[in-house]
């Protein structure tokens, strides 16, 4: 307890001194958010927060809901979609994952865009998978959609940390759509 003015002083003449130091990562993240714009991805089937039907689940017809995408970028060349769940009890679950699909405003419910292409989901399957997960609480499902500068080169073998490392640097915008579901 001796210690511990002195070394919070210290603490505090050094973040006073070199506030360089803490701010240099934070300030390069906040130029690089500056420039990408939001889009509002929604859906007729469910607004955010709200609960998603069961048509759209593994209790249902296991199909991906109908998604609008809009205030997509003119220059804009792609999107992107992720589905993810990160209450999973083994961690962040994906659902689907979609790349260089048209810089169109819909996604059709029960279809894959034309020329989208599919990833590798935490099933380890090329396809979408709704949300279900253990009987309890529910869970939170993110619909994230990045519009991009490019086209993507990756083969349907990715995962998610490959689309997500990909985009680096041509995010356009992002947005994202939280839906809920619980079983009983």
């Amino acid at each position: 307890m001796k210690n511990g003015p002195s070394i919070f002083l210290a603490l505090c003449l050094f973040f006073l001194l070199f506030p360089g130091c803490v701010q240099k990562q934070d300030a390069t993240q906040e130029a690089n958010m500056k420039n990408i714009k939001q889009l509002i991805v929604e859906s007729d089937a469910f607004g955010n927060n709200e609960t998603i039907p069961d048509r759209y689940t593994c209790n249902g017809l296991d199909i991906n809901p109908p998604l609008s995408i809009s205030g997509i970028p003119d220059d804009a060349k792609t999107l992107a979609l992720l589905v993810e769940d990160p209450d999973a009890p083994s961690g962040l679950w994906v659902h689907w994952i979609l790349w260089n699909m048209r810089a169109v405003p819909e996604v059709r419910e029960g279809m894959v865009p034309q020329d989208a292409v599919q990833g590798v989901t935490s099933d380890g399957e090329n396809k979408y998978h709704g949300p279900c997960p253990p009987p309890g609480r529910a869970h939170r499902y993110m619909f994230k959609a990045y519009a991009l500068d490019t086209s993507l080169d990756m083969p349907a073998k990715s995962r998610r940390q490959d689309l997500e490392k990909a985009m680096q640097g041509h995010i356009l915008a992002q947005g994202t759509l939280t839906g809920l579901y619980g079983r009983k």
